[in-house]
């Protein structure tokens, strides 16, 4: 019996406990599906919370519902939600009076004898003690409801400082984008006349810029923003409204003034005197009606609380889509900017390649006229003395630089045929891209 595991459940939507005997290495699911043949929520839509507000793990045994500690395992409760409702308004029946107790409050000025009438106060307070235990359980049952909210909380302004700052990110670099193009656009403008150019290339700058402004509209998270700050309001007020703090002052002070009367009866002799049940009977009914009042605010917070925490539920999947959408424009927008240098810097490579090819071809051209020729002067001209007919041809020297500057020439022709050839190629490439 001592190695026994119990898992007592407070169903938050009946206010009732139900309790469990756990399997050894039992799952979740397995104690999920006894918890929904006795109470009717399906395994999907319930939740299972721990006093923290930490919600039980799938992945592991069910035997995480009881912990060991000071308290003791059979102290420890776990709370039962049900996903599928935001709002708990009950009725929530108090717990049944026993025979003994419902006599009494029948007719409240009945004469008992003593010692029968020990027995049933004694009863009657443990009676006033337990309803005052049930508010306890109930409320930390909302508590932990409480603390449920704020975990989702946390993960939301997590998750809202992310998309704040993606969005910022591509802000600066969609107006850095704006202002390079629009630089590019009038640079290109200005060189078209005498330089090189590009419909086609300036066309697809042209849709770079459409393009661009069409991802600011991933930017605009204005509309979540003021969801998630009107969100945060409502939960800083659910934090300091007085139905998030105990209300069982009274309850406790009735519990109190039961077992003092108790303690009075308990101190008479055991004599034969009879004593009705007036002041006990005022206290239970006191107890009930103090009980009804504090549980009907309490599962309007927790209503308030849960509808709460469904609005966060329901954000979260926004903010994911928005986080997706900003990241695919601030994709987009590098990929545009990267495809435009990388034509920038190709631009850049035909200009100097066509400049290169002008600097070739002109000392190739001129190089012929001012290199000196070879003369022939026939014979009879005038002159001091007739030259040896030999001495028509060019020096040794002379004929040797005639021919290295005609290897030469043929040299630079056939590297400006080849820069031809890769400008006219170059140029094709860049006009299909």
């Amino acid at each position: 019996v001592l190695f026994l595991q119990i898992v007592h459940i407070l169903n938050m939507t009946s206010a009732k406990i139900v309790s469990f005997l756990l399997h050894p290495e039992e799952s979740l699911h397995s104690l999920q599906n006894r918890i929904e043949f006795e109470t009717g929520i399906s395994t999907g839509n319930q939740e299972l919370l721990l006093e923290t507000g930490i919600c039980l793990d799938p992945r592991k045994p069910a035997s995480q519902c009881v912990i060991d500690g000071v308290r003791g395992w059979d102290s420890y409760m776990v709370y039962l939600f049900d996903k599928s409702k935001t709002v708990y308004d009950g009725p929530f029946a108090s717990r049944s009076l026993s025979d003994c107790v419902n006599y009494i409050v029948q007719d409240s000025k009945i004469q008992l004898p003593i010692p029968q009438l020990r027995k049933v106060w004694a009863e009657a307070v443990h009676y006033v003690i337990g309803l005052k235990e049930d508010y306890s359980r109930l409320f930390q049952g909302q508590r932990a409801a409480m603390l449920s909210l704020l975990r989702y909380n946390a993960n939301l302004i997590k998750m809202k400082n992310n998309m704040v700052s993606a969005s910022q990110q591509l802000k600066a670099k969609l107006e850095f984008f704006h202002q390079s193009i629009r630089l590019d656009l009038e640079r290109y403008s200005d060189q078209m006349a005498y330089g090189i150019s590009s419909e086609k290339m300036l066309k697809a700058w042209k849709e770079m810029e459409e393009k661009a402004s069409q991802c600011a509209q991933a930017e605009d998270i204005g509309y979540l923003d003021e969801q998630i700050m009107a969100l945060h309001t409502e939960i800083v007020e659910l934090q300091k409204s007085p139905y998030a703090r105990r209300q069982g002052e009274v309850m406790e002070s009735l519990e109190q003034r039961a077992i003092d009367l108790y303690k009075q009866l308990k101190a008479r002799p055991p004599d034969h005197a009879y004593s009705d049940s007036t002041d006990m009977v005022k206290i239970i009914v006191q107890t009930v009606q103090s009980q009804d009042r504090v549980l009907k605010e309490l599962f309007g917070h927790l209503s308030k609380l849960l509808g709460c925490k469904q609005k966060i539920i329901d954000l979260l999947p926004e903010i994911e889509v928005a986080l997706n959408n900003i990241k695919e424009a601030d994709n987009s927008v590098m990929q545009m900017q990267g495809k435009r240098q990388r034509e920038i810097w190709h631009l850049l490579k035909i200009a100097c390649t066509q400049s290169s090819s002008r600097s070739l071809v002109s000392p190739s051209l001129e190089g012929p006229a001012s290199t000196p020729a070879a003369t022939w002067h026939p014979q009879g001209s005038s002159g001091n003395a007739a030259p040896h007919p030999l001495s028509s041809l060019a020096a040794p020297e002379d004929g040797e630089s005639f021919a290295d500057v005609i290897r030469e020439n043929v040299n630079y022709l056939e590297l400006f045929s080849s820069i031809l050839q890769e400008v006219r190629q170059e140029q094709s490439s860049m006009m299909v891209s």
